[in-house]
């Protein structure tokens, strides 16, 4: 279990970096839309908001996960941390998307009046290298995940399970975006003298928000379900398990992906009809040996002899 801890580790310090920078930068992003006037700076403002409270609940996922199994809970509470990030993702969802969208529908019919923009530009380019520091502290813990687990980059954010630090990766990247975004529907308003360009930088900022929860929450819902290892590892598990002496097949193999470095293996294996008892019960120790040398993140791993197909 030294490996998920250390995961964890690293994952509380990406969340924390995070948090701290979003908090200020909600606080500084407020201020200059109340100075200026925009409607993209307040939807910013409560973008940076939902993304501390995502923070918040992600690191509430990490502390939670980290108990130990015990007798009410059998295999440990990394599921827990699922939980708390599939409801980081409604936060996002409701805490910034709506308000982005909101804010921007009542630009675009109601007008607004276009205050001094110098404080919005400054406090744009603060939070856009704070951002920046963020998501780049998250990319190289992604990074260094996928070259230990020799997968492209894109795949194992995609794929990983460590879905507290893909939440960082992904909400620091739509920050940048949503920052951009902002600069644009505020010279936009500067050069036409028109608050439209502000309106849809706003709505603009919400559907990316929207885009960001989605993703999270089909992420974690597919987990919380139960999601199995990728094709590929399976085969290399089914690949292990053929390798043991006295395995002739393996009937059935069940792979469940219970947290970041925690993975549970089950399967019907047939072996040789002549082997002893004691044979096959070494045979099953073997097989756990293998499976935890080549895949460390197996925790579990369930055999059940079963005759094959006569």
């Amino acid at each position: 279990m030294a490996e998920a801890r250390t995961d964890n580790g690293e994952s509380t310090f990406t969340v924390i970096v995070a948090a701290g920078a979003n908090l200020g930068i909600a606080v500084a992003k407020a201020v200059a839309g109340v100075v200026s006037g925009s409607s993209a700076m307040l939807s910013e403002a409560a973008h940076s908001v939902a993304d501390t409270v995502t923070e918040v609940m992600l690191l509430t996922a990490l502390k939670r996960s980290e108990k130990p199994a015990d007798e009410d809970h059998p295999v440990g509470h990394a599921g827990e941390r699922y939980v708390w990030a599939m409801l980081a993702a409604v936060a996002t969802f409701v805490g910034g998307a709506v308000f982005a969208i909101y804010d921007g529908v009542h630009t675009l019919v109601h007008g607004e009046e276009l205050g001094d923009p110098l404080v919005s530009y400054v406090v744009l380019g603060v939070s856009f290298v704070l951002e920046a520091f963020s998501l780049r502290t998250g990319v190289k813990q992604v990074r260094a995940e996928a070259e230990r687990m020799r997968a492209p980059f894109a795949r194992y954010l995609r794929l990983t399970p460590d879905t507290t630090v893909k939440a960082v990766v992904l909400e620091d990247s739509a920050a940048l975006a949503g920052l951009m975004l902002a600069a644009g529907g505020l010279l936009g308003g500067q050069i036409t003298g028109s608050g439209v360009w502000d309106g849809v930088a706003s709505l603009l900022i919400g559907c990316l928000l929207v885009y960001v929860a989605w993703v999270l929450g089909r992420s974690n819902a597919e987990l919380l379900i139960g999601r199995p290892l990728p094709r590929a590892m399976r085969a290399e598990v089914r690949e292990e398990l053929l390798a043991v002496p006295h395995v002739v097949g393996v009937l059935d193999l069940i792979t469940l992906i219970q947290g970041p470095g925690e993975v549970m293996v089950a399967a019907k294996v047939d072996f040789r009809d002549v082997v002893t008892a004691a044979e096959v019960e070494r045979a099953c120790e073997r097989a756990e040996a293998r499976l935890r040398a080549r895949f460390p993140s197996v925790r579990r791993v369930y055999l059940d002899p079963t005759p094959g197909p006569s």
